[in-house]
């Protein structure tokens, strides 16, 4: 009888049900998925927001560090249809980002299915939807569902997984080793020795955090690096490319941000630093790599509170090696080794979507695939770029719900069909 109590409970838990969506299905609940959302209701087109975590932002509510600030002016970061409040500062904190996207989210009436995990979605042939599977969880309750839709956006973003190296020794080591996304604040490594693996935007500003925290930070840089001044001459550095884009080529302005960060920065290289042999943008637009935007942490490398240190070797007890043979005690590892798209492990489909998990079409035609499949937020244009994609796939999707929404006004005898669940 006990048993059968058992059975009885865990066939309740796992329960599964069937739902068909009156509109697209968008997969993640991000600054990229909420503007999708947000322009499809200007459209007057109904949508589901599936989230896997409990909150819509988790990237900047449960993976950010606590010094994080937007790094450009934030009119190059808002979204579709809702400018930041005047009063933000030019570059908004993490708090006022994600006071932001709760506003939007109001606004906007996107009312996401939170700790729903997306496991499979795969588009039918034979129907011509995609059905997307999911598991959501309530406490230790579990519930299986099948949304079919006519289209599905997968807006799950360019940082849905952390990236962890493989480093000899890495996994014996005694001191603590955490990924940046676990990381909040320098106070807890106060006094102590932190190997900082990665020198990008974050890997520089948690180095910054950690010195400011009386903590001894070195930086693992393992290959060039492009570092610009945030701002010149009290304007924005990518302000100003943008503007000098309109009338010079991109050549050119690559050469005269290189002038102006040797002027403002001087000789990095000195210091460990090294350029790479392609220009900041050209490097931004074939490859995807985001020069790291300055605040302070070149000033610490210059005094040498902030170490700059090459590639690990291994890591042997409490102690790195490099590659070129030095050692160093160290007390704790923090590894800004970057995110990468997880979109190859739950999407079943191998024509829009390349193995890394973006599209293979490059920008600005990789919002569009086949079949009702759209991507928003992997342009690698940050928040702009996933602005831009949001408003291209609105229009598109919406130009069919609206033509035939009028066919359907026309029509004398309607044609009902029942479905288990409709949204």
């Amino acid at each position: 009888m006990e048993n059968l109590f058992r059975l009885v409970d865990y066939e309740d838990m796992f329960s599964k049900r069937c739902i068909w969506v009156n509109g697209p299905v968008i997969v993640g609940a991000g600054p990229s998925g909420l503007a999708t959302a947000a322009c499809l209701k200007q459209q007057g087109v109904p949508f589901m927001v599936l989230e896997r975590a409990e909150c819509i932002a988790s990237l900047w509510q449960k993976r950010a560090y606590d010094r994080l600030k937007l790094h450009l002016p934030k009119q190059f970061c808002q979204l579709p249809n809702l400018p930041f409040p005047k009063d933000f500062p030019e570059y908004p904190t993490k708090k006022h980002f994600i006071d932001y996207l709760e506003s939007y989210a109001q606004k906007f009436e996107i009312n996401p299915r939170f700790n729903e995990c997306v496991q499979c979605a795969r588009y039918d042939e034979t129907s011509g939807l995609w059905r997307v599977k999911t598991v959501a969880t309530c406490g230790a309750a579990k519930s299986e569902f099948e949304y079919i839709c006519r289209w599905l956006v997968v807006a799950t973003g360019e940082n849905a997984e952390c990236v962890i190296p493989e480093i000899e020794g890495l996994g014996e080591f005694k001191g603590d080793v955490i990924h940046a996304c676990e990381y909040k604040s320098g106070e807890s490594f106060k006094g102590k020795k932190v190997v900082v693996v990665g020198c990008g935007n974050s890997g520089m500003e948690l180095s910054l955090d950690l010195c400011n925290h009386n903590a001894s930070p070195s930086m693992v840089v393992r290959s060039s690096v492009h570092v610009l001044p945030r701002e010149v001459f009290g304007k924005s550095t990518f302000e100003l490319a943008v503007l000098m884009l309109q009338w010079v080529p991109l050549w050119l302005v690559d050469k005269i941000l290189l002038v102006l960060a040797w002027l403002v920065l001087g000789n990095m290289e000195r210091f460990g630093l090294k350029r790479p042999s392609e220009g900041p943008l050209l490097l931004k637009n074939t490859k995807g790599k985001t020069p790291v935007l300055d605040i302070g942490t070149l000033e610490k490398i210059r005094s040498g509170d902030i170490k700059v240190v090459p590639e690990i070797k291994r890591f042997t007890n409490g102690c790195v090696e490099f590659v070129n043979g030095e050692k160093q005690d160290v007390d704790a590892v923090v590894l800004a080794t970057g995110y990468r798209s997880n979109v190859p492990s739950w999407l079943q489909e191998g024509e829009f979507f390349s193995k890394n998990g973006f599209p293979k079409s490059p920008f600005p035609n990789g919002w569009k695939g086949n079949g009702g499949l759209y991507a928003v937020g992997f342009t690698r244009r940050g928040l702009s770029g996933a602005s831009s994609d949001a408003m291209k796939i609105a229009q598109d999707i919406g130009q069919v719900w609206k033509q035939e929404t009028r066919q359907k006004k026309q029509r004398t005898n309607a044609c009902h069909r029942r479905c288990i669940s409709q949204f």
